[in-house]
């Protein structure tokens, strides 16, 4: 895949994913953007974390060696080599050029992150206008970390509001005040990521400390008046899985001088089988799930935390 002649108006997108009903109100189209500052060990998008695109390897679709070797001929920068009959990739050597996923007939190798212009995603997202109309949905952006693409995410979440779609926007608030605004300028809502209290427990779990996350969220709060604000915090075994963590968190939300939405979301391993895929190794490996009887006690003390 040749990579477009990236302009202003351009940003680099992995993913759209149509029919979502869980991240904003009506049926919704989400627009995945590429690169994210936090290093969360339990990310189920790891292919999101660089802002560059990537070469995704699934070794279970690839034929064999022995059978092909069309992406060793394509590699220009001699990054794919043979191991054991499949297909083993010098990240260091890789340029990210594309040629391997273009040769490889059975799509065993891909590229993960597109240069999309504000007008290509938005084509995408209006196909299915129909279903937005009748649901009040519209175009959620997530990643990764929108605010990384500030400027793109900005123009895009824009010209959709001109265009008549509900918006929404998920952030873990990591990030300058200035990108932050020139997003949720145009936001309708946002979903809001609050993982942790414990400023040093955050950064342990997530390559960050939280105090930007913090005071970026009282001022949202404030600044932001008519926008809809959803807390979410992701509960992950060994890290925040305690009464403890969600009364903090809790108590945080409801300082704030106005209503907020709160929810909790458990912790999955989908994206486990990923991070192979991408050369690297999944941090929480044989870390089970939370299990369903502990998941609704916690979520049944959140709610009645929020009530009282």
């Amino acid at each position: 895949m040749k990579e477009k002649q990236k302009g202003q108006n351009s940003g680099q997108v992995f993913n759209i994913q149509k029919y979502s009903i869980h991240d904003g109100p009506g049926i919704r189209t989400i627009v995945f953007l590429k690169g994210c500052p936090l290093k969360c060990q339990w990310c189920s998008n790891p292919e999101s974390q660089h802002p560059y695109p990537e070469v995704f390897y699934n070794d279970n679709k690839c034929i064999g060696i022995g059978e092909c070797r069309y992406c060793l001929k394509a590699c220009r920068a001699g990054a794919m080599t043979e191991a054991e009959g499949k297909v083993a990739i010098d990240r260091e050597r890789c340029t990210q050029c594309g040629d391997c996923a273009e040769a490889c007939p059975a799509k065993a190798v891909e590229v993960c992150g597109v240069p999309m212009t504000v007008d290509e995603v938005l084509n995408s997202v209006e196909e299915d206008g129909a279903f937005y109309t009748r649901s009040g949905g519209g175009i959620t952006l997530s990643g990764g970390e929108p605010l990384v693409q500030a400027d793109f995410a900005g123009k895009l979440i824009n010209e959709a509001r001109q265009r008549g779609l509900n918006t929404a926007v998920e952030t873990t608030g990591f990030a300058e005040w200035e990108a932050i605004e020139k997003v949720l300028n145009y936001a309708d809502t946002v979903y809001y990521d609050l993982k942790c209290m414990d400023s040093q427990k955050h950064k342990k779990y997530t390559g960050v400390a939280n105090e930007k996350i913090l005071f970026n969220f009282k001022k949202i709060c404030t600044e932001f008046p008519e926008m809809a604000i959803r807390v979410r915090t992701p509960i992950v075994p060994g890290f925040n899985d305690t009464k403890r963590e969600i009364r903090a968190i809790v108590e945080f939300i409801k300082g704030m001088p106005r209503d907020i939405e709160y929810e909790i979301l458990p912790y999955h391993r989908l994206g486990e089988s990923k991070y192979p895929s991408l050369g690297r190794i999944y941090p929480l490996s044989g870390v089970p799930t939370l299990e369903q009887e502990k998941l609704r006690e916690l979520e049944g003390y959140a709610k009645f935390l929020m009530k009282n």
